[in-house]
């Protein structure tokens, strides 16, 4: 997959994300793409999973001084798997300099910072979808 064969990128949820993009060299590869391109990212809960470890051309996170949201430590409590995940995406997000916001669990919650697009949970899929639509308009 080549960033100069699409217009944006998005990464969906489910706890998959957390064991096969934080560390994938093809998807961390195609981040760094897409934002040296300045071409739109989106990702919904644990889909956020992939830009942990993404960085920038110059190796900075991509993430670092931006807003963001994802699936939020106490929704991983709440479904009971906070001892089985291999770390918190809220947590290390915030560690790789994100600006992490979350609204009451299981809310509808998406933000974008110009062209990062991030969704709270599954219930936020739509609203992360119309934030992503809407940067690629611009």
């Amino acid at each position: 997959v080549q960033a100069s064969d699409f217009d944006a990128v998005f990464y969906p949820g489910g706890h998959g994300p957390l064991y096969d993009l934080t560390d994938n060299v093809a998807s961390l590869t195609l981040l760094k793409e897409f934002h040296a391109a300045a071409k739109p990212i989106g990702a919904v809960c644990h889909g956020v999973a992939a830009l942990v470890k993404a960085t920038t051309k110059n190796n900075e996170p991509i993430v670092a001084g931006l807003e963001l949201t994802g699936f939020t430590d106490s929704e991983e409590a709440a479904v009971g798997a906070t001892d089985i995940v291999p770390y918190s995406v809220e947590q290390d997000l915030q560690k790789a300099g994100g600006i992490f916001r979350s609204a009451d669990d299981w809310a509808d919650f998406a933000i974008r910072d110009g062209l990062l697009v991030t969704g709270q949970n599954p219930g936020s899929s739509d609203s992360t979808a119309r934030l992503l639509l809407e940067a690629l308009k611009d």
